[in-house]
């Protein structure tokens, strides 16, 4: 059990419980978001590699470098990256602007899970893409999965909703020539050859 600390504030008591935020961050099933995506974050076991030695006996093999491995800094709690990441998406961040206003925003430090207001940033902008790439693709499911399970139970969308999706492509690559300067200036080109073949004009 963890004892208060006296000198910092406390998040609960700086902020309005009412607020959608503050509602969202104790509705969501943070502990089987944890669960679901522990495994894509878990230490790999490496195979090693076998080495050649000698002793009093003869040759010897052995492997080197199998197990798991300690090495590196300890991951930061899953809980913050996914807040972060739905904080970035909800609120249309960058990496860089998100860390920077969780360290301003009572409200998105307490969504993250923290319990007292913190004024340093919660990690290098540069973490949240390692994260997301570790995360994957079935993390990132997990995570819709989870977000639409969450809505539900608090009634922010029925299930007959989620019946129908829409599918907005404006950001799928198209075929389309962007006109370039030298394309506009190669277009003209053409046109004026036809336009002096057709007048009789040698060129």
């Amino acid at each position: 059990m963890t004892t208060p600390d006296f000198f910092r504030a406390r998040l609960d008591a700086m902020i309005d419980l009412r607020h959608p935020l503050a509602v969202l961050a104790t509705r969501m099933p943070w502990a089987e978001i944890e669960s679901a995506l522990a495994p894509c974050f878990a230490r790999k076991d490496r195979q090693g590699r076998p080495i050649e030695g000698l002793d009093l006996f003869g040759p010897t093999l052995q492997v080197a470098g199998a197990g798991t491995s300690a090495a590196g800094r300890p991951r930061l709690p899953i809980r913050l990256m996914v807040g972060l990441l739905y904080l970035k998406h909800a609120f249309g961040e960058s990496d860089e602007t998100v860390v920077q206003r969780w360290a301003e925003n009572p409200y998105w430090q307490f969504f993250c899970g923290g319990e007292y207001f913190e004024t340093r940033l919660p990690c290098d902008p540069s973490g949240l893409t390692r994260f997301r790439r570790a995360l994957g693709d079935a993390g990132v499911e997990e995570l819709l999965a989870k977000t639409i399970e969450a809505a539900v139970s608090m009634k922010a969308i029925a299930p007959k909703d989620l019946e129908r999706v829409i599918v907005d492509s404006t950001v799928q690559e198209k075929a389309i020539a962007f006109p370039t300067d030298s394309r506009l200036l190669d277009v003209a080109r053409r046109k004026l050859v036809l336009i002096a073949k057709r007048a009789g004009v040698v060129l």
